[in-house]
């Protein structure tokens, strides 16, 4: 296991990095915005995730917000007005930019991403707020797709996520009228995982992630990928598809090392390899 480090702030503090028992938690860090995203946020949380990735030392990834905030979407300030000279803001020029990779980043991500989301989640906030593998709410949170309150469509992947939570026609009404969920709602609806009271919501979060790194690495990132391919696929390429990553789960010392402690009655420890 890797030891707690201290939080590590990036060139600009935007984002806040602290790596404990294999939790790497990131924190978008604009409270005085509710964590507004502008592009060196952005830019970034995709440097982080990305890297996160690559270090074995990185168990589980959390994103969650500083202050009364997770994130209140795009910073709109930056966007500039829609009839701006010399030509209109180019929405698709700027998403491809800046959210969708990170969207891209944490769906690839070949380990869990958890949401944590400490207070309101707006617009592309409440995107963010949908995409990653497990979602833990703490009661002072809500979310709410306010596109359509500016004239726009949902974006950075909301209407990928959310009819595929709630069904098509209760994704329609929360995006038509910018309905508001609350944190006992999100749970009914299966927008969230776990609410958790708002005093202690980090030290939660980061005790359920800490369940989460102790559990097979390697297995946890091919059902990640089996379960991702499943969704948009037919039962028979679902079935193929789980059978060729089994395979690959069955040559991990992870395999050997659960079947080991079933046999000895014993908890199977998948933080250390054994040789």
């Amino acid at each position: 296991m890797s030891q707690p480090s201290a939080e590590q702030p990036s060139a600009d503090g935007v984002l806040l990095r602290n790596l404990q028992n294999g939790v790497l938690t990131l924190t978008m860090n604009r409270p005085d915005s509710l964590n507004s995203a502008n592009d060196a946020m952005l830019k970034a949380l995709l440097k982080a995730v990305q890297s996160a990735g690559t270090r074995p030392e990185v168990r589980v990834v959390v994103l969650t917000g500083a202050g009364r905030g997770f994130c209140a979407g795009a910073d709109l300030g930056l966007m500039g007005a829609p009839d701006a000279a010399p030509h209109p803001t180019r929405f698709s020029e700027h998403l491809e930019q800046t959210f969708n990779p990170v969207v891209r980043a944490i769906r690839a991500l070949p380990k869990p991403f958890i949401s944590a989301v400490n207070g309101v989640a707006a617009g592309a906030g409440a995107s963010l707020a949908l995409i990653g593998d497990l979602r833990l709410w703490s009661e002072a949170a809500s979310a709410v797709q306010v596109f359509s309150n500016i004239g726009l469509i949902p974006d950075s992947g909301a209407t990928w996520t959310l009819p595929r939570l709630v069904g098509y026609h209760r994704a329609f009404e929360l995006m038509a009228f910018a309905e508001k969920v609350a944190p006992e709602e999100a749970l009914r609806l299966g927008l969230c995982e776990q609410v958790y009271p708002a005093e202690g919501f980090a030290a939660q979060v980061q005790a359920y992630a800490e369940r989460l790194a102790a559990r097979p690495a390697a297995a946890l990132a091919l059902t990640k990928q089996a379960l991702q391919a499943a969704m948009s696929g037919t039962l028979d390429e679902a079935l193929l598809s789980e059978a060729h990553l089994q395979d690959a789960a069955g040559l991990s010392w992870e395999h050997r090392e659960g079947v080991e402690a079933f046999r000895q009655r014993r908890a199977a420890d998948f933080l250390n390899e054994k040789v």
